[in-house]
């Protein structure tokens, strides 16, 4: 129990925290309230099976661990599901820019060039928000968090 709250004294942690919470409680929330744009609409022009499930869950997922994030509550715990959530966004949407084409089902949009250079242009949101939840699974929540509070009083 006591690995769930382990965590540095780091108080600049809570930068990449606000960064990482904040944008997912946000886009989790649009998919609830723009499902066409950002929830099970979009899943479904993606390829994304089970669209109407897939995006409200990823959906409550982001808000709810958005939440834990910003709280420092159970960080490590609460980062798990945005990195499957950015590596499958990654998977779904990105690598399809890369290659060209669509496959396995996923389907390529309109863009005005494709290949390594628009890819990177299109994941630079992805790319952070997932490095950024990696940086807080490594590191915990840091001093403003609940669980360095849960930590110090456990030891």
């Amino acid at each position: 129990m006591k690995q769930l709250f382990q965590t540095d004294e780091s108080k600049s942690t809570i930068l990449i925290r606000f960064l990482v919470g904040v944008v997912f409680f946000s886009e989790g929330i649009q998919k609830f309230l723009y499902p066409e744009l950002r929830g099970p609409g979009r899943f479904e022009s993606i390829g994304i099976p089970f669209p109407e499930f897939s995006g409200y869950m990823v959906g409550g997922l982001e808000v709810l661990c958005g939440l834990l994030v910003l709280a420092g509550f159970l960080t490590r715990f609460a980062v798990i599901p945005l990195i499957v959530i950015m590596l499958t966004a990654l998977f779904t949407t990105k690598l399809p820019i890369l290659l060209g084409t669509g496959f396995w089902g996923f389907s390529l949009r309109e863009l005005e060039y494709y290949g390594f250079l628009s890819m990177m242009h299109e994941s630079r949101n992805d790319l952070a928000m997932l490095i950024g939840s990696i940086f807080l699974w490594i590191k915990g929540g840091g001093y403003w968090s609940i669980d360095l509070r849960l930590q110090q009083h456990c030891n």
